[in-house]
């Protein structure tokens, strides 16, 4: 159909805890690929977070203001399969950011599953910036539980978030 627009919606999972430079760096992608980014937070049972939902939700939604984001960001949670999450809320498209070669033969396996899922949504890798490729969560809150100094790794009210939490052990 000529003139015809379609919104690209693409959704964002992860567990977010807690939100890194690395993951706002797939998010800045995002932002300049899609019109809006829904960045869902992954709840496991299982797991203890550092941060609960609502904390995560806050700091992802700080990050997305100081950024200048606004409305082109939305955060939710989700139990179940990203393929019917990215249905529930709009989403055409899974955005996933690749740190090294791992990651992509991970989310390669993700991809192909998904599409065999939901052909109707595209999976779309972004590269890494390499500034950030070594970062990841579970690093940054080791390092911080461990005292160390996290602020070349997560955003402003992140680093604030972490030094109230750990202040407190």
């Amino acid at each position: 159909m000529a003139g015809a627009t379609q919104n690209h919606v693409a959704i964002y999972a992860g567990s977010f805890d807690p939100m890194t430079n690395g993951h706002l760096d797939v998010l800045r992608a995002g932002i300049r690929l899609f019109d809006h980014v829904i960045v869902a937070i992954g709840m496991h049972p299982g797991k203890a977070p550092l941060f609960d939902f609502e904390q995560r939700k806050a700091m992802i939604e700080g990050v997305a203001e100081d950024q200048a984001f606004g409305a082109m960001v939305s955060v939710i949670a989700f139990d179940n399969l990203l393929v019917d999450t990215a249905r529930t809320h709009g989403a055409n498209i899974i955005l996933r950011g690749l740190r090294d070669g791992t990651d992509l033969d991970y989310e390669m396996q993700m991809a192909g599953m998904n599409e065999t899922m939901a052909p109707d949504i595209q999976t779309v890798f972004v590269p890494s910036s390499p500034a950030v490729r070594t970062i990841t969560a579970t690093l940054v809150r080791q390092i911080s539980r461990m005292g160390g100094d996290v602020r070349s790794f997560v955003p402003p009210n992140v680093l604030k978030q972490l030094q109230k939490i750990h202040a407190k052990h």
